[in-house]
């Protein structure tokens, strides 16, 4: 099967949040869900991860719809169960209550086993000017990038 190249970022965290820690995660998925991933059908731009009731959520992943799918079709933005173990979610409740932080999903792959797994950061918020930095960074690199090239 062709699922290795399955591998959809979330550019947009890395440009606003300071990633602190990361951890993979399994999401509890629906069978029509699976299936539109291995698709390449998902969109993870505007989802982020908070806690209810003790279990961490991911809310506002859109996963399309499965074009084959009858009406055993999912819900696009539902929200999603993230499978971690207890000392995981323990270490993420207490930093994540901390003032600035929070928890925001930054790639959706499919493992090598054929489970759908979210990788999810501990990130701080980035100010103004720390943007304007890695806009600079990233042109500095393109442009040494060029230099070599010639």
């Amino acid at each position: 099967m062709s699922q290795d190249n399955i591998y959809i970022k979330n550019k947009k965290a890395y440009f606003e949040y300071h990633i602190l820690d990361k951890y993979v995660a399994g999401i509890k998925l629906l069978g029509t869900e699976i299936k539109s991933i291995r698709e390449g059908k998902a969109n993870i731009n505007d989802a982020f991860c908070t806690f209810i009731n003790n279990q961490l959520y991911v809310r506002n992943l859109h996963i399309s719809e499965y074009s084959y799918g009858s009406f055993y079709n999912h819900e696009a933005k539902r929200d999603r169960v993230l499978l971690l173990n207890k000392k995981e979610l323990k270490k993420l409740l207490t930093r994540g209550e901390e003032k600035g932080l929070t928890i925001v999903p930054l790639a959706l792959f499919i493992s090598e086993r054929g489970f759908a797994k979210l990788e999810i950061g501990l990130a701080q918020g980035k100010k103004t000017f720390d943007k304007r930095e890695t806009l600079k960074e990233r042109d500095t690199k393109v442009e040494m990038d060029r230099a070599l090239k010639r």
